[in-house]
C-alpha cells in the first residue's frame, strides 16, 4: 500500500554513509500495510525491549514494538537465512501518529542487519573508538560501557587532529587492498561524542580499555586477546555457527594485529603513554 503523507527518507547520520555501487550486500523491499498482527511463536530471541527474532519460512522474522504502542509490531522484517535479500513491512495504523518517524531503517533494525550479515563474511563489530592520527596510525580502543571510550575520544581530539571513526561501534574485516592486514571502518552508531564516519583506516593495533592507577599497557596473548574481543564485540548468538565464524574471525584477527590491555588513568599522560609507545 502507499502510505500516502509518511516519511521514508533514510536517517540523516545515515545518509553520509551512502554509496554510489549500484550493487548491494542486502536487497530490503518496503512495503505499507493497514496494520501488522502478532503471529503467536516462540522467539528465537528476545531483546527485552525493541525487538524479537523469530524462526520463518524460508528464513528469520524480525517484530519490532514498544510499549506505548500496544503489543502489536509496528515494523516486521523477514529475511532469508543468508542475509541476503529482504522484506520490511510497516503499519500504517501505529505509524500514522507521527509520520516523521517512518525512516525504513531507524535504528536498531540498520545495526542488525549490518550484525547479522557479518556473520556471514570473515568480520565483526567490536565496541570501541577508532582513533586515525595524521601519521596514518590506526589504534582500535575496545571497552564495555564505562571503560572510558569516551574519554579516550575526548582526551585524543583534545590533544592532536585526529580522525574518529566512531566513538562506541567499529566494524573490523580484511583490508582488500592487502588481505594480509586488518582494516577498520566507522560505523554510524555513535556515542556520547558523536562521531561517525563512513571512512575507514588499516588497523595498527588494537588496546583493551581498563581504568587503573597510571597508565599501563600490557600485551595479551592470543588467546586472551580472543576471549577479550569477544566479550565486547556484537555477536548474534542464537546460532553456534555465527558464534563459531566470530571466533574463527576473532583468531585471525589477534594472529594479524597486536593487542594489548591498557590500564589508564583519565588525564592527557595516558595519549602520551600511546604517542611514544612501540611494538
Amino acid at each position: 500500500m502507499s502510505g500516502v503523507g509518511l516519511a521514508n527518507g533514510l536517517d540523516p547520520v545515515l545518509s553520509r554513509f551512502c554509496v554510489s555501487e549500484t550493487a548491494s550486500d542486502i536487497t530490503v523491499k518496503v512495503c505499507w500495510l493497514p496494520r501488522l498482527e502478532v503471529i503467536p511463536s516462540v522467539p528465537l530471541f528476545d531483546s527485552g525491549t525493541t525487538w524479537q527474532l523469530y524462526d520463518s519460512d524460508h528464513g528469520f522474522r524480525f517484530d519490532f514494538s514498544v510499549p506505548v504502542l500496544g503489543r502489536r509490531p509496528y515494523r516486521r522484517l523477514t529475511i532469508d537465512r543468508h542475509f541476503l535479500h529482504s522484506t520490511l513491512e510497516l503499519s500504517e495504523e501505529l505509524f500514522s501518529a507521527f509520520p516523521s518517524s517512518a525512516s525504513p531503517l531507524e535504528y536498531p533494525l540498520d545495526e542488525l542487519l549490518i550484525m547479522h550479515r557479518l556473520t556471514q563474511e570473515k568480520a565483526i563489530e567490536l565496541h570501541g573508538t577508532g582513533i586515525v592520527r595524521s601519521n596514518d596510525e590506526a589504534n582500535l580502543f575496545v571497552g564495555h560501557s564505562g571503560a572510558g571510550k569516551s574519554t579516550t575520544t575526548r582526551l585524543w581530539t583534545e590533544l592532536e587532529g585526529v580522525e574518529v571513526l566512531s566513538d562506541d561501534r567499529i566494524i573490523v574485516r580484511r583490508d582488500a587492498s592487502s588481505p594480509t592486514n586488518m582494516r577498520m571502518y566507522g560505523t554510524p552508531w555513535h556515542g556520547e561524542a558523536m562521531y561517525a564516519s563512513p571512512n575507514s583506516a588499516p588497523l595498527s593495533r588494537i588496546f583493551v580499555l581498563e581504568h587503573g592507577h597510571g597508565n599501563v599497557i600490557t600485551p595479551l596473548t592470543p588467546s586472551q586477546a580472543v576471549a577479550e574481543l569477544f566479550a565486547r564485540s556484537f555477536v548474534p548468538f542464537h546460532r553456534h555457527e555465527y558464534v563459531d565464524s566470530a571466533l574463527t574471525f576473532l583468531q585471525e584477527l589477534v594472529d594479524s594485529v597486536p593487542v594489548y590491555r591498557y590500564s589508564f588513568e583519565p588525564d592527557h599522560r595516558a595519549v602520551e603513554k600511546i604517542r611514544n609507545f612501540h611494538d
